[in-house]
This record gives structure tokens, sequence and C-alpha cells, in this order.
């Protein structure tokens, strides 16, 4: 069964589905021409199977499709997505140094090499 990010507008969220299942969501509020993901997260019994990537992944996609939003990452994961992903750097309001001082996030690469954490996508 293939996930699926569906976004929840009225809600300020999207949602990541597994068939009839909701698995993952990422929260997020708005303010004019930037949109700031507050929140994400997944069941706890589909962690590990790379889904919040899946979520983050096709939830800006969509900010970018849409290209009217500056994106402010506001939740660690988001911060640790986006500076895994400079692809995504564009989409920033801010540097993605600014988000994780902000977040108190500290460098991804030199987080997981300092706590032996491979690498993932």
């Amino acid at each position: 069964m293939e996930p699926k990010v569906i976004h929840k507008p009225e809600d300020r969220r999207y949602e990541l589905w597994l068939g009839e299942e909701r698995v993952g969501l990422a929260d997020y509020s708005v303010r004019p021409g930037e949109i700031h993901f507050v929140h994400t997260e997944v069941d706890p019994a589909h962690q590990g199977k790379n889904f919040a990537a899946i979520l983050m992944r096709d939830a800006l996609a969509d900010v970018r499709a849409a290209g009217n939003a500056k994106v402010v990452p506001v939740c660690s994961y988001v911060v640790r997505y986006m500076e895994r992903h400079p692809e995504t750097h564009d989409l920033l309001l801010n540097s993605i140094e600014e988000a994780a001082a902000a977040c108190r996030v500290p460098n991804v690469d030199k987080f997981s090499e300092k706590h032996g954490i491979p690498k993932q996508d």
C-alpha cells in the first residue's frame, strides 16, 4: 500500500494516509506570504518507515507548486528535513541556519556524526 499525502487547508494540516488509516500529520500556521510548519508527527506504530520524510517531501512540493508562500520551519523535524534537502532551501523565508538556531536544533550532520546516527533520506 502506497502512502498518500492529503492537504487539508481547512485544518491547516497535511496528512499522510495508508489506505483508510491516517498515520502522520504536519500542522502549519499561515501569515501573509508565509507558511510556518509547527508540528509533525507519525503514529508510533509506523515510525522508522520514512513516512515523516514522505510527508514533508510532498507538503513542501505542494507549497512550491502553489508558489505563494515562503516556509518557516518551526518544528525541529522540518528543520532537519530541510537541512538534509538543500533543494528545498529556496522555499525558506530565512536561512536554514537561522531556522536551526531558532529551534535550537544542532547541525544535523554534526549531531548525527557525534551520536553515530547514519544519514538517511
